[in-house]
């Protein structure tokens, strides 16, 4: 297996880590777009298209948002299947049509929300089927200086709008996974706001409001809080559950644990891989293809949506 990286950062390391796993052997190249980039042993740095080799197996796009647009373009010339680190894009403006000539190419585009692969996640999906919910409030808040520990918070992309920063981008997920689980609302409200001393330009607090025929769902997301909380309460006719995401347990309002799981965030980039690389190989049609990422990123980006 021969994978192409497109921006080798933090997060594709962890991609990195996962192949590993899968395949001992793989050839890794790493597109570097600083020449005096450090050196890897096992990655092979490449600076520029034409030392690309013709032999990939796919490529890897995760180098910051504010640059996939072209990259995805530029990478779609290659003519081989595509994973792209979400979200899709930090803005809409032409997403629509380049997704449109994409698929004219009948190129298979996975975009990486990983937390479709954490088991919780996945069996509330499931343990909700014929379920009567009534509300649903997901939160997720961490502190954005303690995500890079060594590294100044406030050059990283996450900090810059312009960059494609910004926590209703980084925190997609939660959209994504609350699509996921509950389908697709009727009505969509946001509000996005700097609000908190972090000394950033991007958001740092965003709060959706999803309306449906029968229920609502609400997701708060933020910069600031200085210990980590990623948790989802439902409540039913008859009781309520509650979801702790980062320790993979789901109680209910007797406090009996209906759910627990010791599989780690880290865990779901190999499982991630594991079914790109399935979907390859067998044709199977994907799930959060470039079409599919792009409408939860307009659920993200627009200000109303009904």
């Amino acid at each position: 297996m021969k994978v192409l990286i497109i921006g080798y950062g933090s997060i594709a390391r962890k991609h990195v880590n996962a192949l590993r796993e899968i395949d001992s052997e793989i050839e890794l190249l790493a597109l570097r777009s600083d020449k005096n980039a450090d050196t890897e042993e096992g990655i092979k740095n490449i600076y520029s298209w034409d030392e690309v080799d013709s032999d990939l197996t796919f490529a890897i796009i995760s180098n910051p948002t504010h640059k996939h647009y072209e990259t995805l373009l530029k990478t779609s010339e290659l003519e081989v299947p595509i994973f792209l680190e979400k979200p899709p894009f930090h803005t809409l403006e032409g997403a629509d049509r380049l997704a449109s000539k994409l698929n004219k190419q009948s190129l298979k585009i996975y975009t990486a929300f990983n937390m479709r692969f954490l088991p919780v996640i996945a069996w509330l999906k499931n343990a909700l089927v014929g379920k009567r919910v009534l509300e649903v409030q997901i939160y997720c808040g961490s502190y954005l200086p303690d995500w890079r520990p060594g590294r100044d918070y406030r050059r990283i992309y996450s900090a810059n709008k312009e960059m494609g920063g910004g926590v209703h981008l980084d925190l997609i997920h939660e959209i994504d996974y609350a699509k996921w689980i509950f389908g697709e609302p009727t009505e969509v409200r946001k509000s996005l706001s700097t609000i908190s001393d972090l000394e950033i330009d991007s958001i740092d607090c965003a709060h959706y409001f999803f309306q449906y025929e029968n229920k609502v769902v609400t997701i708060l997301l933020n910069y600031y809080r200085r210990t980590p909380k990623r948790t989802m309460e439902i409540v039913l006719t008859d009781e309520e559950w509650y979801a702790d995401i980062l320790n993979g347990i789901v109680k209910n309002s007797k406090g009996e644990i209906l759910f627990e799981s010791d599989v780690s965030m880290q865990d779901t980039y190999k499982r991630q891989l594991e079914y790109f690389l399935n979907a390859i190989k067998t044709e199977e049609i994907l799930m959060n293809n470039l079409d599919e990422s792009i409408e939860t990123l307009k659920i993200c980006l627009d200000d109303i949506r009904k």
